[in-house]
């Protein structure tokens, strides 16, 4: 392919990698301010925004971990309707939970630190509340690797599972708000910036 199309055919590829890099940046930060102080506004907005795509992705994992495993002999079934094959399934979202959630650690490390009173500690409280929930996702996947041979033991693995994602997403929620106790500066960065409300809106419909 010769020619104009070829030029234009290049010049779409270009136009599509470029949104889809504006994207991923918009996801986790516009710039990378690892160490570095920043205003609370800005620290909030950054936060709120990474958490927000975070969540987002995570609601995907939530609905295939909530899927109970079929309660059949599984003879007859579709591989993905007997507990192995559900196990499979969640397994598979589970990995998509780590990766999604060690994107977030990234974009909340390059949010910075708020110069506030109280920034450097709310920082720390939100980057341990990332880096715990890798671990524990972590943890939930491996569980998995033990193959269930009975309905009881698939039950027990999913309840299980399910409960490891649940508990990420509220102590996320219980995090953002502890930081706004803690830091009034940053709890008024927080209300007021558009990315936490929409994060707020979002947690409240749910």
């Amino acid at each position: 392919m010769r020619g104009p199309l070829a030029w234009v055919v290049w010049v779409v590829v270009i136009a599509v990698g470029i949104a889809l890099l504006l994207g991923m940046t918009a996801a986790i930060g516009n710039r990378d301010e690892h160490g570095q102080t920043v205003p609370a506004d800005a620290w909030a907005q950054s936060v709120c925004g990474a958490i927000g795509t975070w969540r987002g992705e995570m609601e995907g994992v939530v609905n295939d971990v909530r899927q109970p495993p079929a309660t059949g002999t599984g003879v007859e079934e579709p591989q993905s309707q007997t507990p192995q094959g559900h196990a499979a399934s969640v397994r598979s979202s589970l990995e998509t939970s780590v990766r999604a959630t060690k994107t977030l650690v990234t974009g909340i490390d390059d949010a910075g630190i708020p110069n506030t009173s109280h920034g450097q500690e709310a920082a720390k409280q939100v980057s341990d509340w990332t880096n715990a929930s890798v671990q524990n996702l972590e943890k939930a996947q491996a569980s998995l690797d033990h193959q269930a041979t009975t309905i009881e033991d698939a039950v027990a693995q999913l309840t299980s599972a399910a409960g490891a994602v649940t508990t990420v997403l509220v102590d996320g929620v219980k995090t953002i708000t502890n930081v706004a106790v803690l830091d009034p500066e940053l709890g008024a960065a927080i209300r007021n910036s558009s990315t936490c409300q929409q994060l707020h809106e979002e947690q409240s419909s749910t």
